[in-house]
């Protein structure tokens, strides 16, 4: 069951009120999961039954994305805002200093609240910044078509489309290696949280100049590439390493881009790895 809570942060343009939906299950020490763009909060379903076991577990939907309302006129979406808006969710909730894991997006906010120690490990699962300018122009060109795909099919179409598993590869198989096992819900769901999402735009214009350049020294830090990544390429994963010669880099044989669909076993065994 979602809960939302509402916390005050402070911007450019003085103290503003942001609102987080989430969802925590599990018991143990407490490990915070980011989804990518466009994406939500369920993106973890498949996997939060495994941490669960060992990790209390706290999904959130980001700013703009999912249950999540936009952020405030005028309220950037770059990382030096989001970071720490995640940073206050923990507070106001009681969590001091989760384990996060995050995806895409997700995974390079894991990796600033890395750098700034507000979290006590970081699993990265293909993380955005490690591109160079023609990776990002395609990454971006990608996420574009899919949001114009998603606004352009009425409902029925999408319902359609997710009950046979060439269907759900036609919605999904940009970020999944394993499309035909997603479930028709789940591939509806995530179909309108594509279309609905409020921040995506703003995220990806602040976006364009994004490049995680700085090393996290004294925290376990692991990057895992799928390696049928179609959105960001698993080159990029060596960059990664390079960036952070202390970091853990696996790679996540057989999965896409969002590989918590593709392999569950495995990219539960990494994160929980990790936060050991």
């Amino acid at each position: 069951m979602a809960s939302t809570v509402s916390f005050s942060v402070d911007t450019p343009r003085g103290p503003r009120t942001v609102s987080v939906a989430y969802e925590r299950s599990g018991s143990g020490e407490p490990l915070l999961l980011l989804h990518g763009i466009g994406h939500h909060r369920q993106a973890w379903d498949p996997v939060i039954p495994i941490l669960a076991v060992e990790r209390e577990v706290i999904a959130v939907d980001l700013p703009g994305f999912g249950a999540s309302p936009a952020l405030p006129d005028g309220v950037s979406y770059d990382l030096a805002t989001v970071a720490p808006v995640l940073t206050g969710f923990c507070e106001v909730i009681g969590v001091d200093r989760p384990h996060v894991a995050g995806n895409s997006l997700g995974g390079l906010l894991a990796l600033e609240l890395g750098r700034t120690k507000a979290v006590r490990s970081v699993t990265a699962l293909s993380p955005a910044g490690f591109w160079t300018e023609r990776e990002r122009v395609y990454a971006f060109g990608t996420l574009r078509a899919m949001r114009r795909a998603a606004e352009s099919m009425p409902l029925p179409l999408i319902e359609r489309l997710s009950r046979t598993a060439a269907g759900r590869t036609a919605l999904t198989s940009t970020i999944y290696a394993r499309p035909g096992r997603r479930s028709p819900a789940a591939a509806v769901s995530e179909t309108l949280a594509l279309r609905e999402a409020t921040g995506f735009h703003q995220t990806l214009a602040v976006g364009r100049e994004v490049l995680f350049t700085d090393d996290i020294p004294g925290l376990p830090v692991t990057i895992a590439w799928g390696g049928r990544d179609r959105l960001l390429l698993r080159r990029q994963g060596v960059r990664a390493k390079q960036t952070l010669p202390g970091a853990r880099l696996v790679r996540l044989p057989g999965c896409g881009h969002v590989p918590m669909n593709d392999d569950p076993a495995l990219v539960a065994r990494v994160i929980l790895d990790t936060s050991r």
